[in-house]
């Protein structure tokens, strides 16, 4: 750790510093297949790629579900584009064998990201400004008073092996899951697709956007829109998250285990609890030595308009433990005036869930949000300087397989990925 004055001393260096950086381009593995084609379109598409659409007679079907159903359970590579669209649908992914989402869009063709990242760093202005996907699903549900058995029946999208892996529970290990329970989804990616969870205009419940457990999913130019609990990455399951937007207000990435968000926006559509919920799953399937946690990399934490953005201005808490080995730190990062200067916060009420194991840090942020002295006056902030966040800086730091194994990165998309192959 550095001390007080060096700290003060890099942060106020790095405010003098302009806080625009190059921009990375989307991911383009797939742009050609994306593209609006004329006469075809599945021109440029993977052979055997599935077409669903609305309106397009072609299309081998008008339901997502239906295609993903239609596919099995084979570990063969599979691949389904959604024609533009409003989707009204719940998503369940199961199989093990990789499957790939592809939203209709011009974007990546013409080299356009999602998330515009650069812009808010150049202008508060920009960060007010809310993107669509050309493919939208759209499933609400909020679990408000107990309504559903789990808050995983909230989902728009689950991508997991079964019911009983993806289920959140309650306690500090969640529920329990069978050892013999096996992994899914080896390598999920959904590119330019939305996915919303709007049951109430506010925090009422927890209300998933997307759920992944036991399974590896990575996300590229997509958007999660919701208000409690957006995001939730459950027992063994790795999610990837590259120009995104994740909307939201209370714990909206929370969950047990590993994600690493890069290159994105975190939209803060009020404040309620903090930006991250995390705990370390504590059950006898999971003995080996982890990072589980979640980490954002180069990306900014704003207000989701400039309506919401004076109301919430100092209040928006970085996180909050949801068992005392809650594992967080936020890279590179921009803040606007709505993080909490101090950054962190406890649980609240009783127990706080902070001990030995809370980590709950930050690293070479920026941004008129970003305190650093306050930080370090919490005696809950980690400030880290370059040698304490190396274990965890990049995916290939972070990601293990479901037995442990590190460097565990192969279902990233390559194009994008930092830090190493």
């Amino acid at each position: 750790m550095l001390g007080q004055a060096s700290l003060f001393a890099i942060a106020t260096a790095s405010a003098l510093v302009s806080a625009a950086k190059p921009a990375p381009g989307p991911a383009q593995t797939y742009a050609k297949c994306q593209r609006h084609s004329c006469g075809n379109p599945l021109l440029g598409c993977p052979p055997g790629t599935l077409y669903v659409s609305q309106t397009d007679k072609s299309a081998n079907f008008t339901k997502i579900q239906d295609a993903i159903d239609f596919l099995g359970n084979h570990t063969a590579p599979a691949y389904i584009l959604i024609g533009k669209g409003i989707y009204t649908e719940q998503l369940n992914v199961t199989r093990q064998g990789p499957l790939t989402l592809l939203g209709q869009s011009a974007k990546p063709y013409k080299g356009i990201r999602y998330s515009n990242v650069e812009d808010a760093l150049a202008s508060d202005e920009a960060a007010f400004v809310e993107n669509e996907n050309d493919v939208q699903v759209f499933w609400n549900a909020a679990n408000h008073d107990h309504r559903f058995a789990d808050n995983v029946f909230t989902s728009t999208l689950v991508v997991g092996p079964s019911l009983n892996a993806t289920y959140t529970g309650a306690g500090p290990n969640g529920y329990p899951v069978d050892p013999a329970t096996p992994f899914g989804c080896v390598d999920f990616r959904a590119y330019n697709v939305d996915f919303r969870n709007n049951e109430f205009p506010r925090s009422n419940g927890p209300a998933h956007a997307v759920a992944v457990a036991y399974a590896n999913a990575g996300f590229y130019s997509c958007g999660f829109y919701s208000y409690q609990d957006t995001v939730y990455v459950g027992k063994k399951g790795n999610a990837y998250f590259y120009d995104n937007i994740v909307g939201g207000q209370t714990d909206f990435l929370y969950g047990f285990g590993t994600a690493y968000l890069e290159s994105s926006t975190l939209s803060l559509r009020n404040c309620g609890g903090g930006i991250t919920a995390w705990k370390e799953y504590l059950g006898t399937n999971t003995t080996f030595e982890n990072k589980y946690g979640v980490y954002i990399s180069d990306t900014r934490v704003v207000a989701a308009n400039s309506t919401i953005a004076p109301v919430i201005a100092g209040k928006c808490s970085l996180g909050r433990p949801w068992n005392w080995q809650h594992r967080s730190v936020f890279m590179e990062s921009y803040f606007d005036t709505s993080i909490l200067p101090q950054g962190y916060t406890p649980w609240g009420g009783a127990p706080q869930n902070v001990g030995p194991k809370t980590f709950m840090a930050v690293w070479d942020d920026r941004g008129p949000g970003n305190n650093v002295p306050a930080q370090i006056a919490s005696n809950l902030t980690k400030v880290l300087d370059n040698a304490a966040v190396m274990p965890f800086r990049y995916p290939v730091d972070v990601f293990i397989t479901e037995d442990g194994e590190p460097g565990n990165i192969g279902w990233i998309d390559s194009s994008v990925l930092k830090g190493g192959q």
